[in-house]
């Protein structure tokens, strides 16, 4: 656990890998928000969790809506990560490469909501609200790059098939990303959907209607 400067560590494992004393805050303090609500969960919550002074917080984070932003932007780094610059590394100059790369968009977007262990991501997704405008405005144009990016994709499917579906791009990105934001409302990793069949099943709606 995250200790005060100060305090001897000297019995904990030599081993053990260590995160970076702000990454632990944020990790921890996605849990807890995730768990409990942004709203229900104080600066003091987040101490414990970490068994860290309320000072010693502070000595990091200026307040609970500093610590929102950046486990929301390293939300927003991860969705570029993993998705982004994946999709932009498949090769795009044939009808199939086109495709390809919306089908993988769609893949790892739901990979990455899926995920149990990145819990910033159901944060930034359930939380926005509570940030400050200014620190919402940020987040909130990145949010829109994203859906700009899966736009083009998009487009670029419809060009290449000549499409006559009557959806436009835009909606068509709107309708894909809320879909699968949505996700971790309702998913149940022990119920009867995988996370797999949700990838096909995701994948025939969308390029059996909106690109069809």
């Amino acid at each position: 656990m995250l200790r005060d400067a100060g305090v001897d560590s000297r019995n904990e494992s030599r081993n053990e890998p260590r995160q970076e004393p702000r990454q632990e805050i944020l990790r921890a303090a996605a849990r807890l928000f995730q768990q409990q609500g942004y709203d229900a969960t104080s600066m003091n919550d987040v101490a414990a969790a970490l068994k860290l002074s309320k000072g010693g917080l502070y000595h990091h984070f200026q307040s609970k809506d500093e610590i929102l932003f950046h486990i929301m932007s390293h939300a927003m780094d991860m969705t570029e990560a993993r998705v982004i610059n994946v999709v932009r590394r498949i090769d795009a100059s044939s009808a199939e490469g086109v495709e390809q790369r919306l089908r993988t968009l769609i893949r790892l977007h739901i990979e990455l909501v899926l995920s149990a262990e990145d819990r910033e991501i159901t944060v930034m997704l359930h939380e926005n609200h509570p940030l400050p405008p200014a620190l919402r405005r940020q987040i909130n144009a990145r949010k829109k790059d994203y859906l700009h990016f899966v736009e083009h994709l998009i487009a670029d499917v419809q060009r290449k098939r000549k499409s006559a579906s009557t959806v436009t791009p835009r909606a068509a990105a709107l309708a894909l990303v809320g879909m699968i934001n949505w996700i971790y409302q309702w998913y149940k990793p022990e119920g009867p959907l995988t996370g797999d069949a949700l990838v096909r099943q995701y994948t025939d709606i969308f390029f059996h209607g909106a690109v069809g």
